[in-house]
């Protein structure tokens, strides 16, 4: 897979560390995507030490706030043009966000909604013109099963009343895979095929770092009962590269295997809706 060029936000850790790694040894050109310059610098020393050949460089990028995803967006674009052969094959949106507290970005947007949909919608939809040059592009974001119990609050998507962590965490999972759909339905005649991933329960620290209380007391008692990131991690490289999957796009995926996701998820006025109103919080793109 010499040919083929990446992209994988969330990178310094957990799933997302190990699924550059599991792309790196795949020959796979990755671009790593990390908010801290430090911990990009030790993830792609890592990545290099277990696997010498390895082609992967790290991009550091803000993923809270319309302006800082287009400059990152920007800097990958530079990137792939100039050492990726000028396409992008696979665009995996690993990074998320958890807060106990509501935090905000320079928008006023809600940290969770802006880092877990805004952020992918957007970035995608910047790189779309280096997607769609592929001919054959695969885009995955990761969800979770969490957004089996969510809605989106059409009247507060930003939470402003009533904020509690784990529907904002849940909303914004549910936002993942209503992307998905309406992005593979939009791209059916690009090649492009879509993915929302379900990694299950994971020994990560997503977690724990802007909890406290009770949500953190939750995921650390989840915690101890998640499998290593390396197990997600397979499937997620499979997905994104393996022949089999081409074209299967706008699913949910668990494990290999297709789920159903909740009714809300397979809504597609709500599809559509959630489209429109994340173009006018982002400015159109793509």
């Amino acid at each position: 897979m010499t040919d083929t060029t990446a992209v994988v936000t969330g990178a310094t850790s957990g799933i997302g560390l190990a699924a550059a790694r599991l792309l790196a040894e795949k020959g796979v050109y990755v671009l790593g995507v990390g908010r801290d310059a430090r911990r990009c610098g030790q993830a792609e020393y890592s990545i290099r030490a277990a696997c010498p050949q390895a082609r992967i460089e790290y991009v550091t990028g803000e993923l809270g706030g319309v302006g800082s995803v287009r400059e990152l967006a920007a800097e990958l674009a530079d990137r792939v043009e100039r050492t990726g052969g000028g396409k992008l094959d696979i665009l995996a949106h690993v990074a998320g966000a958890v807060s106990t507290w509501r935090m905000q970005t320079d928008e006023a947007y809600e940290m969770q909604f802006a880092v877990n949909h805004l952020a992918p919608f957007m970035l995608t939809g910047e790189l779309m013109p280096l997607l769609r040059r592929s001919g054959g592009a695969r885009v995955l974001a990761v969800s979770s099963g969490s957004h089996y119990r969510a809605r989106i609050r059409w009247d507060d998507v930003m939470m402003h009343r009533r904020y509690r962590c784990l529907a904002a965490y849940g909303q914004s999972k549910l936002c993942n895979i209503l992307f998905i759909a309406e992005l593979a339905r939009r791209e059916s005649d690009s090649g492009l095929s879509a993915y929302a991933f379900d990694p299950g329960l994971v020994n990560t620290d997503i977690g724990l770092k802007g909890t406290r209380g009770l949500e953190k007391f939750v995921w650390e008692r989840r915690k101890k009962r998640g499998r290593p990131p390396e197990v997600p991690a397979a499937y997620l490289a499979e997905l994104v590269t393996a022949p089999e999957y081409a074209g299967r796009s706008g699913l949910y995926w668990k494990d290999g295997r297709v789920k159903t996701p909740s009714r809300r998820a397979r809504d597609p006025r709500a599809q559509r809706r959630l489209w429109a109103l994340s173009e006018e919080l982002c400015g159109t793109v793509g």
